[in-house]
């Protein structure tokens, strides 16, 4: 008799606690709507619908493009920020030279929920070992600023990329003409090509994007033209 009432009041506990709301900070996956009717999983939301936009913040008035996504589809590694840099190093960036910021700090509103926010890694293309990325400095090069979209109003855990190359330091790092586009374009092929880094392998998959950010150079930093393009990346672990 007393066996069967504890375990009465067992089942009334653990019924009371479920029916709480749990909170999490998983991430949220999205999905549209395709033109056949079928919908299909993004691992992103477009900025837009949160207020944001695909062009980053320079000034009050200009930015450049954040012309790569990295979807919340992608492998959980890459999605976390220590992740994310070991898969940077695979596809030929690292940290800055001497983990030290030299230019600007760019902001990004990705429509989540946080607003403005500050760049979360800045990397420069690697062009040799230890050194690499302070050649880069010095010569110009590639290099990306990243965000990741994570806000409460959009936990996608995507990364938002404004890939771009630049002229070297005698020319005070201006981007090159057609700067944002090589810079996309350099980055993407490294990741469609697969990459390894210290025992892990990726290879990305590709979706071209043409209705997220406008062509030609309307609020562009520099006034350098793009083509509007956005390339959507989902990294798999090989």
């Amino acid at each position: 008799m007393l066996g069967h009432l504890v375990i009465s009041l067992l089942v009334f506990l653990c019924r009371f606690a479920l029916s709480f709301p749990i909170e999490t900070s998983e991430q949220t996956p999205f999905s549209a709507r395709r033109g056949d009717g079928e919908t299909e999983m993004l691992g992103w939301m477009d900025p837009r619908i949160g207020g944001g936009r695909l062009l980053d913040f320079t000034s009050p008035d200009y930015g450049e493009p954040l012309n790569v996504i990295i979807s919340g589809m992608s492998d959980p590694f890459v999605l976390t920020d220590y992740g994310f840099h070991y898969y940077a190093k695979s596809i030929g960036y690292s940290d800055e030279c001497l983990g030290l910021h030299y230019g600007h700090i760019h902001e990004a509103d990705l429509g989540d929920g946080d607003g403005r926010k500050s760049e979360q890694f800045l990397a420069r293309q690697y062009y040799f070992p230890v050194w690499g990325t302070c050649w880069e400095s010095l010569a110009g090069g590639h290099h990306f600023r990243a965000w990741k979209q994570n806000g409460t109003d959009a936990n996608t855990g995507a990364w938002f990329l404004g890939a771009s190359k630049e002229e070297d330091s005698s020319k005070n790092h201006k981007i090159v003409p057609n700067g944002y586009n090589l810079g996309r374009d350099w980055l993407v092929e490294r990741a469609v090509a697969g990459s390894r880094w210290k025992g892990r392998w990726w290879k990305a998959e590709l979706t071209w994007r043409d209705d997220l950010l406008e062509a030609g150079n309307d609020g562009v930093n520099h006034g350098i033209e793009q083509d509007g393009r956005v390339a959507v990346l989902t990294v798999i672990r090989l």
